[in-house]
């Protein structure tokens, strides 16, 4: 559906609105032809993509992790590029590199720049935890600014742009801890958890056999950054949006008087103002998504585990204790209150 360009800013955002919905709708049903299950996952995902953000995917080995990103690149008509991260990958493996040509008619040689694989709508940086930080810090500036320092110029990332990344949590030879300002500026992440023993049953049925699922392309670029742009018209109360702040300056253990005690004993250090922007951007792509004029405070805590989990650093003290980042960030949606809304203060 396309929005009527005459009809009034309030029913072309409906209209809009009900685009995104039926383009949700879409993206899953290709997906489904491929993905069996997590459902969480695909939502986040889509989420993240609505929100103009990045996500960080972690789980084992075998979880479908890069094939959910192959398979939602391929649903979306966008061009896709793929990055296999190794000890032994260079930063302009990424970025591009100049290289030497001759002008074959009058003899002259001339520095030209061959763009990377960076120069894409989708780009998955696979196993990103396996390359060193000067390798990984090539992603900084385009996750960040969306442009690419490379040879002495800079250039802009065609929008959308959106960085899916994985990483594999268990294994911890020879691998990278990504560092907390690269982590920040993925907007998700998202913890990939095993299948139910029934959707275990269905993949072992369907990747057995000898049926291969065509995909549509149901969503175009300039679809995306149509909804994009809804996303950040959506209007959001000065409560919930309090509220949110609130949640994350709880993160940080030196906050005052009404940090939670889990999170002076466990937390070295808290999020920063990023968190809150992500947030509240989580939240109305939530809301949209499911149709709702506005976020809610609930909207912000469906999305505060995959906001906060990264960007909450644990202590020496919870690690000796066995206290994960999500028993805090628990404890932190139970111990915050909402306030109380505007007209009754």
């Amino acid at each position: 559906m396309t929005p009527d360009a005459n009809a009034p800013d309030g029913a072309a955002n409906l209209q809009t609105l009900e685009a995104l919905a039926d383009g949700r709708r879409r993206i899953i049903n290709e997906v489904r032809k491929v993905i069996i299950g997590q459902d969480q996952v695909i939502d986040e995902l889509l989420m993240s993509l609505f929100a103009n953000g990045h996500c960080l995917l972690v789980g084992v080995p075998g979880l479908a992790k890069t094939l959910l990103i192959s398979t939602l690149a391929q649903v979306l008509d966008l061009d896709f590029k793929r990055i296999q991260f190794t000890p032994d990958l260079m930063p302009s493996d990424i970025t591009g590199t100049e290289i030497i040509e001759e002008d074959k008619t009058t003899g002259k040689r001339a520095f030209h720049f061959v763009k990377g694989p960076i120069f894409a709508n989708v780009v998955l940086a696979d196993e990103i935890n396996r390359t060193p930080p000067k390798t990984q810090a090539a992603l900084l500036q385009a996750m960040q600014e969306r442009q690419v320092t490379a040879a002495g110029h800079t250039t802009d990332l065609e929008p959308p742009f959106f960085v899916l990344a994985t990483q594999n949590p268990i294994e911890l030879e020879g691998t990278y801890p990504l560092p907390e300002a690269q982590l920040d500026r993925f907007m998700f992440m998202v913890q990939v958890s095993y299948p139910s023993e029934q959707e275990e049953v269905e993949i072992v049925s369907a990747t057995t056999s000898g049926s291969e699922p065509e995909l549509k392309s149901v969503l175009s670029g300039a679809d995306i950054i149509r909804f994009q742009k809804l996303v950040r018209r959506v209007p959001v109360s000065p409560y919930v949006v309090e509220y949110a702040v609130r949640l994350v300056r709880a993160t940080r253990p030196t906050g005052g008087p009404e940090v939670p005690d889990m999170v002076k004993q466990y937390v070295s250090w808290g999020a920063g103002p990023r968190a809150s922007q992500f947030l509240i951007l989580g939240a109305k792509t939530l809301a949209a998504l499911n149709g709702q004029p506005s976020p809610s405070c609930d909207d912000v805590r469906r999305v505060a585990h995959p906001v906060l989990r990264h960007r909450i650093t644990a202590n020496f003290r919870a690690e000796a204790e066995g206290i994960k980042t999500e028993q805090i960030v628990d404890s932190l949606l139970e111990k915050v209150p909402e306030g109380q809304p505007a007209a009754v203060r």
